[in-house]
């Protein structure tokens, strides 16, 4: 199985929240930051958020500022990104990407539809 597992996701109305997860616990090693891109049909991959480990706070894209919130558990070493008042422009498959401490290599989820209907 992938190390690093996406859930959550899913269609909501205009205006609606969902909560998406990315889980990092079958990594053993201590993780660096989890960052949130999203990517619509055609178009580039886009940073969304990023959340330094050590601090626990979260950097976010000016088009999702003030709408979603990043955050971490420590113990499940588990992000969770809470997107409220969404638009059909936050329409996209959203992944998230995990960078670890003492290696270059980072770890994709599987990435997780988000439909957004006017």
């Amino acid at each position: 199985q992938a190390q690093v597992i996406q859930s959550g996701g899913g269609s909501v109305q205009t205006g609606g929240s969902l909560r998406l997860s990315c889980a990092a616990s079958e990594l053993t090693a201590d993780i660096y930051a989890v960052t949130w891109f999203r990517q619509a049909p055609g178009l580039e991959r886009e940073f969304v958020s990023t959340i330094p480990w050590s601090s626990g706070a979260a950097y976010y894209a000016d088009s999702v500022k003030g709408r979603f919130t990043t955050s971490r558990d420590n113990a499940e070493k588990t992000v969770k990104l809470q997107m409220d008042s969404l638009t059909p422009e936050d329409t996209a498959v959203y992944y998230c990407l995990v960078s670890v401490r003492g290696s270059a290599q980072q770890y994709w989820g599987q990435g997780t539809q988000v439909t957004v209907s006017s």
